[in-house]
């Protein structure tokens, strides 16, 4: 159902009903890695290119999550992901392994809460009974195709970001409100692009900001609620520098977001002891802090009621190369545990 200008209510509220989270060797030093399902010692993951590790990544993770479920990829209707790399090749390629039907969905960083929010939608009007949504990043493919190959040893700036090698997965599907509890999606707001004038790759945090506060705010109007609806309200890679401008804006819109309350997925999967810059990115960084780290919470009872939004600058090397400024969006899905 439409509620306001932009957001989604789901009656049905569909559920997750179960996850796949996999990560690099980087991944498995940081803070949530005991939320992981499975890491590999290597960075090409038994493969001979950084994509094609992307690709085995994908795959992994959509195993982990149908298996917990004890279903078949026959029993699932949709598959809707993408990622970073070049025409979202290795989610391409991977579909072309899973062999579901498929929508290949291109958000940048936002990519994650774009999958969840229309697989939200597809589920709960009975367009699908199961549908596997998710997205993936790889650090070195990312690096090698947006700024300089790894192997370059190009210097950063603290605004930078690392981009996150992992793959997030969720099996959502239909399942009566009754029955066991469990994390279901309540409501998704959709965002429109933002460009502020912002023409830096090395800070993406301060270019989608805007985008992120244009979403929360959309959000809350459409959906009559305030702030304190929500135990927790968590972005998907604005790391140190995005965050703090999103609380300066979002104070300036009269939304009264305590520090405390307002997270964010780049700052979380890393200890403070890794060379991260600004904090962490990439597609993978919001679906493997929500299927992992964030689910688990919900279950342990610290949270019952979040607010993600994933954010994504939608460059690419030939814009940058052709002198455009960095064109923004976020989304927004709210989960509740019940």
């Amino acid at each position: 159902m439409l509620k306001g200008s932009q957001s989604w209510v789901f009656p049905l509220k569909p559920k997750i009903l179960s996850t796949g989270v996999v990560g690099g060797p980087f991944e498995k030093k940081g803070r949530l890695s005991a939320d992981f399902d499975r890491f590999y010692d290597d960075v090409r993951m038994g493969t001979d290119t950084y994509e094609k590790a992307n690709r085995t990544m994908i795959e992994d993770a959509v195993s982990i999550a149908l298996e917990k479920k004890s279903i078949t990829k026959n029993d699932v209707q949709f598959f809707l992901t993408g990622d970073l790399i070049n025409q979202i090749t290795p989610s391409s390629f991977a579909a072309r392994t899973i062999g579901l039907p498929y929508f290949g969905l291109f958000g940048a960083c936002s990519t994650s809460m774009e999958g969840l929010a229309l697989s939200a939608l597809m589920v709960n009007y009975h367009g699908a009974h199961h549908v596997i949504t998710g997205a993936s990043s790889h650090n070195s493919a990312t690096e090698r195709q947006f700024r300089y190959p790894t192997e370059y040893g190009g210097q950063k700036p603290p605004t930078a970001q690392w981009t996150v090698t992992g793959a997030g997965y969720a099996l959502l599907g239909n399942e009566a409100i009754g029955s066991a509890p469990g994390p279901r999606i309540t409501s998704a707001t959709i965002g429109k692009v933002i460009d502020m004038g912002l023409s830096d790759p090395f800070n993406m945090g301060g270019a989608m900001a805007p985008a992120a506060v244009d979403t929360i705010t959309a959000h809350f109007r459409d959906l009559e609620r305030d702030p304190s609806y929500y135990d927790l309200i968590v972005s998907g890679d604005l790391a140190k520098i995005g965050r703090l401008t999103a609380l300066d804006l979002l104070q300036q819109k009269g939304l009264g977001i305590q520090a405390d309350q307002f997270q964010d997925c780049g700052l979380l999967i890393y200890g403070d002891d890794q060379p991260v810059q600004a904090g962490a990115s990439g597609p993978g960084c919001s679906a493997t802090v929500l299927y992992g780290h964030l689910l688990n919470q919900m279950r342990q009872g610290t949270y019952k009621r979040i607010l993600v939004i994933a954010t994504g600058a939608l460059l690419s090397p030939l814009t940058f190369q052709q002198g455009e400024t960095i064109p923004c969006i976020a989304h927004a899905v709210s989960i509740e545990y019940s």
